[in-house]
C-alpha cells in the first residue's frame, strides 16, 4: 500500500507533519495525546494493522507535538481541534473512524458532536474530555498564583520532561467542554479505559458513558491497565473495536 508522509500548511499557517496510507474505506483517522504524537505506539500499531488489511489511515502531530511546528505551551484545545478538523477533511475523504487517545479522545468527542454524519464510527482511549477543569479542582493556592505569575503550571510526568499547562489550554478546555452540553453520537462507539490509570480517573469514563446519547455505545474497562494501554493485549483490543466498527460499516 502507498504510505505518503509530508507537512500540511494550514490556513491558520501552522504546519503539521502527517502520514497517510492508501486503502479502502472507512479509513481510520488517529488522535494523540498531550505531549504524545504519531509516532506512538498505539498509533504505529494501527497504521501496521491498517496497511495489512488495506485500508485507508491518516495519522497527525497536533501543533507543538512532533514534528509540527510551536512548542505544546502555545496552544489549546480549540486550537487543536482546528489542526484535526482542517487535515482531516483535506486529507481523509468519505467516511472515517475516529480513534483517541486521552487528549486524542477529548478532541475526537467533539469531532463526533459537531458533524456525526461524518463518521463511522469513534473509539476512544482512556479519552480525557474536560481534564482541564479537574486540575483546576485541584488547585493550590500556589498554582493559581504561578498561573497568574507565569501564565502556566507544571506537573511532573512519568514518561519524560515535566508538563507544562498553559492558561490558553485551561481557558480554551472551558471554551470546549463535553461535559457542558449534550453529547449525542448516532455511530458505533467504543470507549476503552484501564482500571489503574493514575491520569484519567475510571470514574471519568464512567461520566463519559453516562453522559453520551447513541444506540451503540460501549465501555471496555480493562483490569490492570495504565493510562498507556499500549500492551499487546490492549492494542488488540483497539485494533477488534476498529474492526468491529468496520465490519457494521460495511
Amino acid at each position: 500500500m502507498k504510505k505518503e508522509f509530508g507537512m500540511f500548511q494550514a490556513a491558520t499557517g501552522r504546519r503539521l507533519a502527517f502520514e497517510r496510507v492508501e486503502g479502502r474505506g472507512p479509513g481510520v483517522v488517529f488522535l494523540h495525546g498531550f505531549k504524545s504524537d504519531m509516532g506512538g505506539t498505539k498509533a504505529v500499531d494501527l497504521q501496521a494493522w491498517c496497511r495489512g488489511q488495506g485500508r485507508a489511515m491518516l495519522r497527525f502531530d497536533l501543533s507543538g507535538h512532533g514534528q509540527s511546528g510551536g512548542a505544546v505551551e502555545d496552544f489549546g484545545v480549540g486550537d487543536w481541534l482546528e489542526d484535526a478538523r482542517e487535515l482531516i477533511d483535506a486529507l481523509a475523504p468519505g467516511p472515517q473512524v475516529l480513534v483517541g487517545s486521552s487528549l486524542g479522545g477529548w478532541l475526537a468527542l467533539l469531532l463526533a458532536r459537531e458533524r456525526p454524519e461524518r463518521w463511522a464510527g469513534l473509539v476512544t482511549i482512556a479519552a480525557a474530555p474536560d481534564f482541564t477543569r479537574r486540575m483546576q479542582g485541584e488547585f493550590t493556592e500556589a498554582d493559581r498564583a504561578a498561573l497568574a505569575r507565569d501564565g502556566h503550571v507544571t506537573r511532573p510526568s512519568d514518561y519524560g520532561e515535566d508538563y507544562v499547562f498553559s492558561e490558553r489550554l485551561f481557558r480554551q478546555g472551558a471554551e470546549h467542554s463535553v461535559f457542558a452540553a449534550p453529547l449525542a453520537l448516532p455511530m458505533p462507539v467504543r470507549f476503552l479505559q484501564g482500571t489503574a490509570d493514575a491520569d484519567v480517573p475510571m470514574a471519568d469514563a464512567l461520566r463519559l458513558l453516562d453522559h453520551a446519547e447513541g444506540p451503540d455505545i460501549r465501555l471496555t474497562l480493562v483490569r490492570g491497565a495504565d493510562h498507556r494501554f499500549s500492551a499487546p493485549a490492549e492494542l488488540a483490543l483497539i485494533r477488534d473495536a476498529v474492526v468491529g466498527i468496520c465490519a457494521a460499516a460495511g
